[in-house]
This record gives C-alpha cells, structure tokens and sequence, in this order.
C-alpha cells in the first residue's frame, strides 16, 4: 500500500480532531475534571497536553534550534515541567480550553501544510520527517483522546486513519525494546489485522513463525498501551509475538506502563 502524501496526511490529522472535539465540546465543566485511565490526569489534562504539544510541534518546525533548548530544559527538571503543565490545565475554565485548543491544533495543520515536505523536524528523539511528524500527532491526538473517550464513557467508531497508528506500532517494535535497555531478538513478527473497512492490513513476511491477529482497532489499543492484550480479540502466536506484545509502545519517552488486564472488557 503506497504511503500517503502530507496533504492527505494533514487531513486525516484533521479529521481526528474534529472526532475528539466532537467528543468534548458537549461536555459540562464538570465533566471536564472527570479522571481518565491514565493515573492523574482528568479530561482536561488531556486536552491540555494535546494543546500544548501542538504548539510545541509548530515550535520544531519554524524554529528547531528554540525547540531544541526547550527541550533540554524540560528534560533538565521534568518534574518541573508536568507540575507547570498540570497547573496550567487547571487554571483555564472548560470553555476557555477548548478554545485554546482549538486554536493550537489549527495553527500545527496551517504549519504542516505550509512547510517543506523534506523537512525534518526535531523532536523528543531522532529527528523525524515531516510527514512521519504529522502521523505522530495523530496518533497522540488518537491515543490521548481513547482516554478521553473512556472517561466519558463516549464512543467513537473506527476508521482507516488507524492505519497510520497501526504502522507506527509495526515501525516501533525494535523502539519498544531499546527503551527497555534489551536486544531486539532475531526473528520477524508478520502482522495481519481487520481494518474497519473490510479490508486487510499486513506487515512483515507470509513466512515468518511469529504472527499478531486481529482487529486493526485492537492492535491500536495495544500498541499505544490503551489496552492490555488481554482485554482485546488480538492473538499473539509464537514468543516474539508475545513478548513484543507485552511490552509494545508507539509513543516517545520511556517505558510507559500500560494498562492492567481485566482494566476494560473485551472489544
């Protein structure tokens, strides 16, 4: 399957904001300070994080070198810094914030649109291609909004825009182990899963003993750590297939700790 282009990369990240905000913007304040899965964070911490790395992608894109001493101070005192982000979500009314999200979102697809399709922007790793960059923010936009969405208590139909998260998880497996500080085993892993639309998305060779099964959504849930494997329909044959499994993480940083089995009822 060809890879798409930026403009269509752009819209689908488009398309996934206009989902979440379909999500949130009928929400009452109340609800807005509701915990999500994720330990210690509400909706709008949430939302929040989305917002904030947005801006902070357009930051990367006009102006790496100010990206890059941000960072370094961010990392410098992390703690600092989620403590700052954590104060500024809760000082904004719900209304407010979802403005200023909006805002931050429309400006990060205006950047994108804009700018150099050979570009690489930096980021919080090796620096990464434009259109690579824009499949990262859908898939935050996505996974930070799964959370949303079971706080809530919402649903949101699957679509083929989980293609590119499923992708960036078949991409990651050799990430999920580095970060871990372990070798990434000798073997491939074939991966085939039920896209919502009928069809079947596949990674990896028709030959290969180890396998992953199942619906696209499912893998999804997985790899971005919104799921255990055990509360999905995914199957996982063979050992490379199940320990990739266990350990699986789409998303920058260090090793995040997942979801608990039996935490969501399966799929």
């Amino acid at each position: 399957m060809p890879a798409p282009d930026l403009a269509s990369l752009c819209d689908d990240l488009e398309a996934e904001h206009a989902d979440l905000d379909a999500v949130v913007a009928p929400l009452d304040p109340a609800e807005w300070d509701r915990d999500t899965p994720a330990a210690g964070w509400a909706v709008r911490d949430q939302i929040h994080h989305l917002g904030w790395f947005d801006r902070n992608a357009v930051l990367a894109i006009e102006q790496p070198n100010d990206f890059t001493t941000a960072m370094n101070e961010m990392v410098g005192d992390f703690a600092a810094f989620e403590a700052k982000l954590a104060a500024e979500a809760r000082a904004l009314p719900a209304s407010e914030l979802l403005e200023w999200w909006r805002a931050g979102r429309d400006r990060i697809l205006r950047v994108a649109r804009h700018a150099d399709p050979s570009l690489r922007v930096p980021w919080y790793g090796p620096p990464m291609a434009l259109a690579s960059f824009v499949t990262a923010r859908l898939m935050e936009t996505w996974a930070h909004g799964q959370d949303v969405v079971d706080a809530v208590g919402a649903t949101r139909a699957p679509t083929v825009r989980l293609r590119h998260i499923a992708h960036i998880g078949v991409r990651t497996r050799g990430f999920a182990y580095t970060i871990r500080n372990r070798p990434l085993p000798d073997g491939e892993v074939r991966v085939e899963l039920d896209a919502p639309d009928g069809s079947t998305w596949t990674w990896g060779s028709e030959d290969a003993a180890d396998r992953v099964c199942g619906p696209a959504l499912d893998f999804c849930l997985v790899v971005t750590q919104r799921r255990h494997i055990d509360d999905t329909v995914l199957v996982a044959d063979g050992p490379l297939a199940v320990e990739w499994m266990s350990i699986a993480q789409a998303f920058a940083g260090g090793p995040g700790e997942g979801r608990q089995p039996g935490q969501f009822a399966n799929t």
